[in-house]
């Protein structure tokens, strides 16, 4: 069954499919530049589907065939970017409701069809898979504009595509297609535009069947060791998966292996 969240709003749209989730940027009119009222929906319904245990894994999507999203509102900027109280302010919103993205509980996709730049290839880099079309262009151009780019967002980035490539992204501030972004490991998959929903759907429905506890424990750690700022807790990362083993989940995967059936994870 079907159903939109109460924090879906004119720009934000959310809803649950059964164990999908999804986030649709909707401001088509501006490719979808993320104004002050999404990041704050952002925020809020990441929460929301952190809680719900029916949920396995988020979609994030831009409104249209145009965006996924374009980056920051610009005609924002003078109210909520000129002074250092407000450029704190709202890097402390921003940054917020990408952290959430990043540090989710559920595994996210960013689906990426047209523009994916500056706040938007943030976002997107906060997911854990990035699967776009072969009309989609990325960019963070901050060098065009003046501004500052935090480190916390740079090392994701560095983590993705190293170094070097971070370096050409940001002091060119060019658009790469995705061509481009498949070679530098910016994204997942490339696909003609016409095969992206269907495959990004296949994909998230494929990770929903599997074993939630599983999945945790394997993202948990990942992230623990391309995350500078993370401290490598291996004892909490070994609970994790001795939490595995001693879950019903595990005895529904070997059952259903010696049974030649496909199991039913609950994540417990």
């Amino acid at each position: 069954m079907s159903y939109n969240l109460d924090t879906s709003t004119e720009k934000l749209k959310a809803s649950i499919d059964g164990p999908i989730a999804l986030i649709t940027f909707n401001k088509p009119s501006k490719h979808n530049a993320i104004c002050t009222e999404m990041w704050r929906s952002l925020s809020r319904t990441i929460e929301i589907f952190e809680n719900n245990h029916e949920v396995r894994v988020i979609i994030l999507k831009g409104a249209g065939n145009r965006s996924f999203v374009s980056g920051a509102d610009i005609s924002e900027f003078e109210n909520t970017r000129t002074g250092p109280e407000a450029v704190a302010s709202y890097d402390q919103l921003s940054e917020g409701a990408t952290d959430q993205v990043y540090e989710c509980n559920k595994p996210t996709i960013a689906m990426i069809n047209g523009y994916c730049m500056g706040g938007g290839l943030g976002i997107a880099v906060a997911c854990d898979l990035r699967i776009a079309s072969n009309k989609s262009l990325f960019s963070i151009p901050a060098a065009k504009l003046g501004l500052g780019y935090r480190a916390k967002s740079l090392s994701r980035l560095i983590n993705l595509v190293g170094p070097s490539f971070a370096r050409e992204i940001m002091i060119t501030a060019n658009k790469f297609d995705g061509n481009n972004a498949l070679q530098m490991g910016l994204i997942n998959r490339l696909l003609p535009e016409e095969e992206l929903m269907s495959y990004t759907l296949d994909c998230a429905k494929n990770i929903s069947i599997n074993a939630p506890l599983t999945i945790f424990a394997a993202r948990q750690a990942i992230k623990s060791f391309v995350d500078q700022n993370s401290p490598k807790n291996l004892s909490y990362l070994d609970e994790l998966v001795n939490n595995c083993f001693s879950s019903n989940d595990y005895n529904e995967g070997r059952d259903a292996f010696r049974n030649k059936k496909e199991p039913k994870f609950q994540g417990k």
